[in-house]
């Protein structure tokens, strides 16, 4: 009989949540950041890395590339690259993370040749690579695919500065094209840019490791290549969406929850969407406010690039109005199979309609959901089934928790802090037979009042 090691969160919903709590910073950033290490001479010192499984993952990654890493205190990690002699990534790490495709730019402006497997991570549709490819023959490289790997390899010593137009905004071909151009020879244009908080926040470290980029913020980026960059000292941004999850955790419950060491500036659409249900919501420089308790109605969301609502607050979103009073309507615009956990909600008794044909969820409020077994079976879909079960009655056993665990930072003690009945749980389970009893480990409340 085989078995399998299943880690469940087991949220009792009920509880108003209230209280202020931190959050960490962001994963989209610091993951991109870390690879961009690559290219420095000398120790890159980065503050505010969340400790999360994606982090773990990269981390190992350039470990296999030949880097070195330690932690320096809970969450600043030191990077030196000075030994990385190989421009091959292993395939077993990188099929766990899509992200870690960010590493070809650093290589190809390090090496000029990358071998680097087509990216994994969660399933939410198609991650096309034709982007980051056209990108990378602008700059003078050839480029192939092989045996599951994507090859790119410059045909000059060094690449070669070019214009490049993205046919829409794409954080991923931003990122990479970025990395790779910073370092080449002459100056590079690139238009129609995304503009998302974590691509600012890679041209900034960038930018202070000695990287000559301009128009960060803006569709068009100009970037004027250097010889090498630098080490240095940087840290990370909060992590928008971890402060949207929260916020929604606590107005979801009807509560009163405070979000400090978060910048309300890269959750402007999210908060709005909040205020048209009747949140009441309310912000300093680096905190936000909402008080649950007015909540009123429904509201329509369209999914899009930034600054438009993020598609990775989606599924936490959803889970909200399906407590709300009328009738919403989500569509989804850049993932085509994100809407995968809405059957995970039904279960729990939401009323949610899904068209795949146009990517759009119907949402009708109900009075009250109901605790159930789910399974979650992505990041942000997991934290929507930990936001439902928060305010459903009874027991819900979410499996999966290591989806959480890849993008939030001991969540179920972040919630627990604001009065939520939360418990992680483990245990072996027999892949043939019914699973006995879990050993489960009730997390202490700790302080998160540090950033």
């Amino acid at each position: 009989m085989l078995d399998r090691l299943e880690t469940t969160l087991r949220v009792r919903g009920g509880a108003r949540l209230e209280g202020s709590i931190a959050t960490h910073g962001a994963k989209n950033a610091a993951l991109p950041i870390m690879a961009a290490a690559l290219l420095a001479r000398g120790t890159v010192t980065l503050h505010r890395v969340p400790r999360i499984t994606d982090v773990s993952v990269m981390w190992s990654l350039l470990e296999a590339l030949g880097a070195r890493l330690r932690y320096e205190g809970d969450n600043t990690v030191t990077i030196d690259a000075s030994n990385v002699d190989s421009y091959r990534a292993p395939y077993a790490l990188v099929r766990k993370l899509a992200a870690s495709f960010d590493i070809v730019g650093p290589l190809l402006g390090r090496f000029g040749r990358a071998e680097v497997p087509l990216p994994g991570g969660c399933i939410l549709g198609t991650r096309a690579t034709d982007m980051h490819e056209q990108a990378f023959v602008a700059l003078g490289c050839e480029v192939r695919n092989a045996h599951g790997y994507l090859i790119a390899e410059s045909t000059r010593k060094r690449l070669q500065g070019a214009t490049i137009e993205f046919r829409m905004p794409s954080v991923g071909a931003t990122k990479n094209a970025m990395l790779a151009a910073v370092t080449a020879e002459g100056v590079t244009t690139i238009r129609n840019v995304a503009m998302e908080p974590e691509v600012i926040d890679l041209g900034e470290f960038l930018n202070a490791m000695g990287a000559k980029i301009g128009g960060l913020g803006t569709d068009i980026l100009t970037i004027e290549g250097v010889a090498e960059l630098h080490g240095g000292e940087y840290t990370i941004i909060p992590d928008r969406i971890v402060t949207g999850t929260l916020l929604l955790a606590g107005a979801i419950t009807r509560g009163d929850v405070t979000v400090t060491a978060c910048r309300p500036d890269h959750v402007e659409s999210f908060l709005a969407k909040l205020q048209e249900c009747g949140v009441d919501v309310t912000f300093g420089e680096d905190w936000i406010r909402v008080d649950g308790s007015t909540i009123s109605g429904g509201t329509d969301i369209l999914t899009a690039p930034y600054p438009a609502f993020p598609t990775d607050l989606q599924p936490q979103m959803v889970s909200f109005l399906c407590v709300a009073p009328g009738t919403s309507v989500v569509e989804e615009s850049i993932f085509n199979a994100r809407f995968s956990y809405a059957n995970e909600l039904l279960r729990m008794g939401a009323d949610v309609r899904v068209s795949m044909e146009s990517n759009t969820a119907v949402i009708k409020g109900v009075a009250q959901l109901s605790g159930a077994p789910v399974e979650a079976p992505d990041i942000r879909a997991g934290a929507a089934l930990v936001i439902a079960g928060l305010a459903a009655i009874g027991e819900t056993e979410i499996i999966g928790l290591e989806y959480i665990d890849r993008g939030y930072e001991r969540l179920e003690e972040l919630l627990s802090d604001l009065g939520a009945q939360v418990q992680r749980s483990s245990g072996v389970t027999p892949l043939v037979e019914p699973a006995g009893l879990l050993e489960t480990r009730e997390y202490p409340r700790v302080s998160s009042a540090a950033g």
